[in-house]
C-alpha cells in the first residue's frame, strides 16, 4: 500500500464575484491556477463544492423589502397568521419586516422551546418547573415575559429575539404567541403563513385539514419574478439571507444546469471527469449551544449524477475488532485491503456497514465543505475534495 492519506479537503481562493460575471469560467480558472501554484492535480471523481451565495450573487438572485411586501399582498387578503419561523436576524427579521410593511395585522405563533433550528426561547428548567407541557400549553406575549422574565437573551447572539421581531412591527400590529400547534393560528385569522423549513408540508397539510382558507410558506413567496426581482421557483424565501438593510440574497437557481457546465468545463480543461456540487449549510449539529446548522431548505440544491444516494462503506473498526483481532498488524492491514475489495459496493446491509453514516453523500460532503470555507473571511467559496470516494484498500 503507497497511499498515506485519506480525503483531503482544499479550500480554494476566487476573486470577489459580482452578478453577470463568468462564474463557470472564473470558478475553472481559480481552480487550474490553483492547481500551478499549490503543485496538486485532479483526479477522476474528486469533489467541487461551490457555494450557494457564489452562484445566486453571480445570478443577480436578490430581492428587496418592497417585492416581498408586494408577493405578500398579492397573496393574502387580510390579516396573517405566520405560524413557526426561526430566531434570526440573518434569515428571518427582515422576511417579518416585509410582511409587517403589508399594514395587515400579523399574528406570530414561535414554536417553544425553541425553534427547529434549536434556538432558545426560554428557561427550560423553569418551563419544567412551572409544568408548562410544550405539546399542549399555549400563551401569549404578556404571559411569557410574566413567567420567563422581561428579557430573555440568546445563549450565543445575545438577542431577545421576541423583543427584535415585536420591534418590526409597523403601528403595533405584530402580537407574538407561543404554541406547538399550529392549528391555534385559526383562531386569530384563516390566512396563513407558514414558515418552518425542514417539516413545512407536514405543517401546510395540518393547517389546511383544520379549515384554513388561504395557505402559503415561505417557499411560496417569491417563487415568480416582482417586478424584475430575483426569485426561486422551488424554495421562493427558503434559505435566503439578509443583504443588505433593505434586501435579501435568494437560495440560487437552475442549480444542476449549472454544475453540469462546470464538470464539462474541467474535463475539457484537465481531461478528469469530477463531480460538483452546491452546498449551503452544512447539516450538523452545535453540541454546546444545541443548534442544527441546517437553515437552509437542503444541503445541496444541485449536483452531478455520481453525488446520488449514500455512501457504501463498512466499518474497518467492525473487522477488526473481530476477525482481524488476532493477527499480526502488518498481515491484518493485507488482510484488511482484500477484504474491502472482496465485498460488493452495493451491499451496504452487511454486518460490517453497522455503524456507518445512513446520510446522502451531498449532506456529508456538503458539510465538510462548509466547515472548510466557513462563513467569515477564509475567501474560499470553492473547496475540492480528494479521495472521498476511496477507502483502505485504495492505490
Amino acid at each position: 500500500m503507497t497511499r498515506t492519506v485519506g480525503v483531503v479537503a482544499r479550500g480554494i481562493r476566487t476573486p470577489i464575484i459580482k452578478q453577470d460575471d463568468d462564474l463557470a469560467g472564473i470558478i475553472v480558472d481559480s481552480l487550474c491556477h490553483s492547481m500551478k501554484v499549490e503543485k496538486f492535480s485532479l483526479n477522476d471523481k474528486d469533489v467541487l463544492g461551490i457555494t450557494e451565495s457564489l452562484l445566486a450573487r453571480a445570478q443577480g438572485n436578490y430581492a428587496t423589502v418592497e417585492h416581498i411586501t408586494k408577493d405578500i399582498n398579492r397573496k393574502f387578503k387580510g390579516d396573517i397568521a405566520v405560524i413557526f419561523p426561526i430566531l434570526s436576524r440573518n434569515r428571518f427579521s427582515l422576511l417579518l419586516k416585509s410582511i409587517a410593511l403589508t399594514g395587515k395585522n400579523i399574528y406570530l405563533f414561535l414554536s417553544y422551546p425553541t425553534d427547529e433550528m434549536g434556538n432558545c426561547l426560554m428557561d427550560r428548567d423553569i418551563m419544567y418547573e412551572l409544568n408548562i407541557n410544550p405539546y399542549t400549553d399555549s400563551f401569549n406575549e404578556i404571559e411569557y415575559r410574566k413567567i420567563f422574565g422581561e428579557t430573555f437573551l440568546h445563549t450565543y447572539t445575545g438577542v431577545d429575539y421576541v423583543k427584535l421581531y415585536k420591534d418590526l412591527a409597523v403601528n403595533d400590529n405584530i402580537k407574538i404567541y407561543f404554541t406547538n400547534d399550529p392549528k391555534s393560528a385559526l383562531d386569530y385569522s384563516k390566512e396563513i403563513l407558514v414558515s418552518n423549513i425542514h417539516d413545512r408540508q407536514r405543517t401546510k397539510e395540518v393547517i389546511k385539514n383544520a379549515g384554513a382558507q388561504i395557505v402559503y410558506g415561505l417557499d411560496d413567496i417569491l417563487n415568480e419574478s416582482i417586478d424584475g426581482s430575483g426569485f426561486n421557483p422551488k424554495y421562493g424565501l427558503l434559505g435566503s439571507n439578509k443583504a443588505t438593510r433593505t434586501s435579501v440574497k435568494l437560495f440560487p437557481r437552475d442549480c444542476y444546469e449549472f454544475v453540469n457546465k462546470v464538470q464539462v468545463l474541467i474535463k475539457e480543461r484537465t481531461g478528469k471527469l469530477i463531480e460538483v456540487m452546491i452546498y449551503g449549510d452544512g447539516a450538523f449539529k452545535d453540541p454546546q449551544g444545541s443548534i442544527w446548522e441546517l437553515a437552509d431548505p437542503v444541503v445541496s440544491p444541485g449536483f452531478t449524477d455520481g453525488l446520488r444516494g449514500m455512501p457504501n462503506e463498512v466499518k474497518l473498526k467492525y473487522i477488526a475488532d473481530n476477525e482481524l483481532k488476532d493477527i499480526e498488524s502488518k498481515e491484518a492491514a493485507k488482510e484488511m485491503a482484500k477484504r474491502l475489495k472482496s465485498i460488493s459496493s452495493k451491499d451496504n446491509n452487511t454486518i460490517e456497514s453497522i455503524g456507518t453514516t445512513p446520510r446522502q453523500i451531498t449532506d456529508l460532503l456538503g458539510s465538510l465543505c462548509d466547515l472548510v470555507s466557513g462563513s467569515g473571511d477564509k475567501g474560499t467559496p470553492i473547496v475540492l475534495v480528494q479521495g472521498y470516494f476511496d477507502n483502505y484498500a485504495s492505490e
